[in-house]
């Protein structure tokens, strides 16, 4: 039989600031009025017989705010990259130019910054969950722990209040990284 052993609460916390950081990298993703290298994150690219991620087979960078630019490492998979890009959704629309690609950044219309505060709104209540589901898993194993004689039912009760301490903490952490989100997509 296994020993039951001392729930450590720095492991739930851990995995709930991990929820909060995917949260930011998804949030980086998401396009606002600025032009920034993470908003091509997410595209994927044919080449080399597989799908790849652009950041494997081209740098992309911002000179400025409503632009950026590719560059492309090998010139056989230029056309890939600029198809990739064109056909994200993002709504972006490649230039050429040797290597290298020229992408102008279009200014959002009103219709299409909310779309995007809604999908923000969803990738938020998406990582609330996960901190949720944290929550649970902590709560289970300190009930199991006490059942099993590890920790006192006092102990428990306050291992218990501080994860509910955590977890109001990181939704609170969500909830405003979520308003920071939308009011950078609302700006016009």
């Amino acid at each position: 039989m296994a020993t039951a052993e001392k729930p450590v609460l720095a492991r739930y916390r851990d995995r709930m600031d991990k929820a909060i950081a995917a949260l930011k990298e998804e949030f980086s993703s998401l396009r606002t009025g600025r032009a920034s290298a993470g908003l091509l994150d997410q595209v994927m690219v044919d080449a080399y017989g597989s799908t790849v991620p652009l950041s494997q087979v081209a740098g992309v960078s911002a000179p400025d705010a409503r632009s950026l630019t590719v560059s492309v490492w090998d010139r056989g998979v230029v056309v890939s990259v600029e198809k990739a890009i064109r056909n994200a959704g993002l709504g972006f629309n490649p230039v050429v130019e040797g290597q290298n690609l020229r992408v102008p950044i279009p200014p959002l219309t009103e219709e299409r910054r909310k779309d995007l505060a809604k999908l923000a709104g969803k990738y938020a209540e998406q990582q609330k969950v996960a901190v949720r589901n944290v929550r649970r898993d902590a709560n289970d194993d300190i009930k199991k722990a006490e059942k099993d004689g590890v920790i006192t039912p006092d102990h428990q009760k306050r291992m218990g209040d501080e994860v509910q301490k955590f977890t109001d903490e990181a939704v609170k952490r969500i909830d405003e990284a979520l308003k920071t989100k939308e009011q950078e997509i609302m700006q016009v």
